[in-house]
Formats: C-alpha cells, structure tokens, sequence
C-alpha cells in the first residue's frame, strides 16, 4: 500500500475516534430522550420564573383598562408588550407594591419616548401592508410624542 494512502487511512482513522470520544464525554445522558432534545431541559425550564404573567393577572385590578383594549387594533397584544412585565415589577417595588402605588412611574412605558409604539409602527418593508406604520421624521411635527394625537389603549380614538 503507497504511503500516502496509509497516512490518509490513519488520519480519517484519528478523526473518527477523537469525534467518537468526544461525543461520547460531551453528550449529557438524557439527549435522545425525546427525539433531538435533552430530556433534562423540560425539567430546567419548568424551575425558571415566570417571566410575563399575562393579561389575566393585569385584569384582576385594570378590567377597564383591558376591556377598552378589547374593542380596539391592539386587542391581541398582551398589557406586557407596552409595560413592564411582572417580573420587573417584582423587582422594582414588589407585586405587592404595585397594588400599593399603581401610579408608581416605573411600572410605565416612558411618555416622553414614543419607543413602545415604534416597537410595532416604525415603517418596516418586512410587514405586511395592513399594519400601520411610519416613518418617524415624516410623521411627527415638532412631537415626538405619540399620545399627543393617540390614545395606546384605544389607536383609534382621538385625545
């Protein structure tokens, strides 16, 4: 057998077993458990905190609120999109603390910003054509605030 033919052989040969003792020591145990995932990570994502708590736990206090949103565009947006979720809330000034001070500033977007509407309504050619959108340096006239001229729980309403 040529050399180089030999030397090719024992260098595919290596790779094999290094990949092969590799994938045995870094594979965790439960991969495969069901199809291409590691079993253990149901286990580790059901531990995690809840991050949003949904509009149900925003309606038990601000059914107005989530009643008026329900009549409007931004009815299948969640209370969380715009505002802090309950996970920040709870870290700000506690659950707790909110039911306490629900004026409290922090639990809500900033007035002077108008990021939480052009999160969804800066012009974007990725969206379809029916989602109102805009070109901010077009749209606003000396504003830069979008409740001046839109009510955010109700967009089709005039202040």
């Amino acid at each position: 057998m040529p050399p180089q033919i030999l030397r090719l052989f024992l260098l595919v040969v290596g790779i094999v077993v290094v990949y092969s003792t590799a994938r045995y020591f870094l594979t965790p145990p439960s991969f495969r458990q069901y199809g291409w995932y590691r079993g253990e990570a149901l286990g580790e994502i059901a531990t995690r905190d809840p991050v949003f708590a949904g509009r149900k736990a925003c309606e038990e206090c601000h059914s107005d609120e989530v009643q008026k949103l329900a009549k409007f565009e931004h009815k299948t947006l969640s209370c969380e999109g715009c505002h802090v979720s309950a996970r920040e809330q709870g870290a700000l000034s506690g659950l707790q603390g909110h039911v306490d001070n629900p004026e409290d500033a922090r639990l809500k977007p900033d007035k002077s910003l108008a990021t939480p509407c052009l999160r969804c309504h800066e012009a974007n050619p990725s969206r379809p054509k029916w989602h109102k959108q805009i070109v901010v340096k077009n749209h606003y006239s000396g504003s830069s605030k979008c409740i001046e001229c839109h009510v955010p729980h109700a967009p089709s309403e005039v202040p």
